[in-house]
């Protein structure tokens, strides 16, 4: 089959410089899902016709399958399908799907062309307000006779509660002489790919109608509020295959999926969690309320407190971490390491059962077994130009409020006493500190503040 994607429209509600197909729901453009759904049919042809902000929609959705098509003046939907045809095999059917109608399932466009046979197939939804939709007109028998438009509609017809979606199934060799025919003597002024249907009833051609499982399929953003009832319905429907999966979620209307969430058994999401790229869930892992994971890969048992944030990080089994803990791109904590308040850690590897609990900064750094990091302590990797590496073998106590100015190695078994600023290696077991020796001056005067005469 062929399938084209009609994504030229500017949507001028959207009150935005950037093309309305290009607005993200769920992390992605919404161009980008259609896209997504029209690959898993497998299309001989993927076409996308495109217009308002080509250069934008054809530098953002570039894919090597996709063919394109501009429309340079925007004159129906009839006129777009025909900037499409040069691209279409004559011999299969033609799918035409829309740029800005991104939640149709491929299940429900798999059952469009189940009926399509070699006539027309059109997915057609009822609404109780079908009020700026064209609408479905058949005969006494039942049978689909034409499609009239809102504008175009009688009284009578617009009392139908039978709407087209736009979406349709076509014999492409027919399409070729139908596009053709068409006229824009309408209220618009435009050429109306819906006038195809009542050249096939005339040509004797069967027409069929699918609907999908929930009107939600089908409906098109237009404007900023469209895209956020959309975005609440795709997330409800993501949350609802997480609940039926097994996952527990402390509230369904509170959790934002902008990608693959992949979990295990037991897992347990609390309300407002951000989930980015790729993210796996192992078993009985718990996130707290507002975390943010993008690009991360949690072991079975780790338990994330509220308000953490963490990106492209590998986490262990049985791990502890937050409140308020940031991991950044190339962190890799092993079982049992615990990351506290506070506490940032980039580029680094943490070895099992290691601890930087309170108020630390690690950076560029390999953390042995068994390691406990005290609070305030910072690994000075950066000198303004290069960065450079920090080691810390196994077994190690770091002192709280210590500088490790890298590059530095600390032996294992070693101690640094608080408040130490190491700047060459620690010896293995042995303790190294480098405070000034403490004194008492007696006697000693605080200052204090003159007074200044008016």
């Amino acid at each position: 089959m062929n399938i084209v994607i009609l994504a030229a429209g500017q949507g001028k509600r959207m009150f935005s410089r950037l093309p309305k197909v290009l607005h993200p729901l769920a992390g992605k453009p919404l161009a980008q899902h259609v896209i997504d759904t029209a690959r898993a049919l497998g299309p001989e042809k993927l076409v996308v016709v495109y217009g308002h902000g080509g250069d934008a929609v054809r530098a953002t959705l570039a894919a090597p399958d996709i063919a394109w098509a501009e429309q340079a003046e925007q004159l129906g939907t009839g006129h777009a399908v025909a900037q499409a045809l040069p691209h279409l095999g004559p011999a299969a059917a033609t799918l035409v799907l829309y740029g800005d109608v991104p939640l149709t399932t491929a299940a429900t466009l798999r059952r469009l062309l189940h009926v399509a046979a070699n006539g027309l197939a059109i997915l057609t939804v009822n609404l109780a307000d079908p009020d700026g939709y064209g609408r479905i007109v058949r005969d006494a028998a039942g049978q689909v006779r034409r499609i009239v438009e809102q504008k175009d509609a009688s009284e009578a017809e617009k009392k139908i509660g039978e709407i087209n979606t736009g979406i349709m199934v076509m014999p492409t060799a027919r399409l070729r002489d139908w596009i053709g025919r068409l006229k824009n003597d309408n209220a618009q002024g435009e050429y109306y790919l819906t006038d195809i249907v009542a050249l096939a009833v005339a040509e004797g051609l069967p027409v069929n109608t699918v609907q999908p499982e929930g009107a939600w399929e089908v409906l098109g953003v237009n404007s900023k509020v469209q895209l956020a009832e959309l975005e609440r319905q795709h997330q409800r429907n993501l949350a609802g295959q997480l609940l039926v999966a097994g996952v527990r979620l402390a509230d369904p209307e509170r959790i934002d999926i902008r990608g693959e969430l992949q979990h295990g058994r037991d897992v347990a999401i609390d309300v407002g969690c951000v989930f980015e790229g790729r993210v796996e869930l192992a078993d009985a892992v718990e996130v707290g309320p507002y975390c943010v994971l993008k690009n991360v890969k949690v072991g079975a048992g780790t338990r994330i407190a509220a308000f953490c944030h963490f990106e492209d990080a590998v986490i262990g089994p049985d791990g502890v971490l937050g409140p308020y803990a940031r991991l950044r791109p190339g962190t890799e904590l092993g079982p049992e390491v615990h990351i506290g308040n506070f506490v940032e850690v980039k580029k680094s590897v943490f070895g099992a059962q290691s601890k930087a609990n309170h108020l630390a900064y690690i950076g560029d750094a390999e953390i042995g077994q068994r390691v406990n990091i005290g609070a305030g302590t910072i690994t000075c990797n950066y000198d303004g130009a290069n960065k450079f590496k920090t080691i810390i073998e196994d077994d190690v106590f770091i002192g709280s409020d210590s500088q490790l100015v890298a590059p530095v190695r600390v032996g294992r078994g070693a101690t640094l006493g608080a408040g130490t600023t190491l700047s060459q290696d620690a010896p293995a077991e042995a303790l190294t500190l480098s405070r000034v020796r403490q004194m008492t001056l007696s006697g000693w005067q605080r200052p204090q503040k003159q007074k200044v005469e008016k």
